[in-house]
């Protein structure tokens, strides 16, 4: 990962979870919106998206469909994780 700072609070959660999370694990968007917003993390869920979205084109994260890296970030559909580069 690169440079940590951001002005979007999501994006900051996003790199302080998946910097604990341990090795070769990757993280899910509910944890990223339940961190961010608890009581109405069900309203962050395309924050998050947006957010990892950005963090990946800036190389900082990765995000998973499947167990793999997705290649293009603004086409990717159904479930998905967040993890390291």
């Amino acid at each position: 990962m690169t440079d940590t700072s951001s002005d979007d609070p999501i994006e900051a959660v996003i790199l302080q979870l998946v910097k604990a999370a341990p090795q070769g694990r990757s993280i899910a968007p509910e944890d990223v919106a339940r961190a961010a917003d608890p009581d109405n993390w069900h309203k962050r869920f395309g924050h998050v998206r947006q957010a990892a979205i950005r963090l990946m084109q800036k190389g900082e994260v990765a995000i998973l469909r499947k167990g793999k890296p997705v290649t293009d970030a603004e086409t990717f559909k159904g479930v998905y994780r967040i993890g390291r580069v």
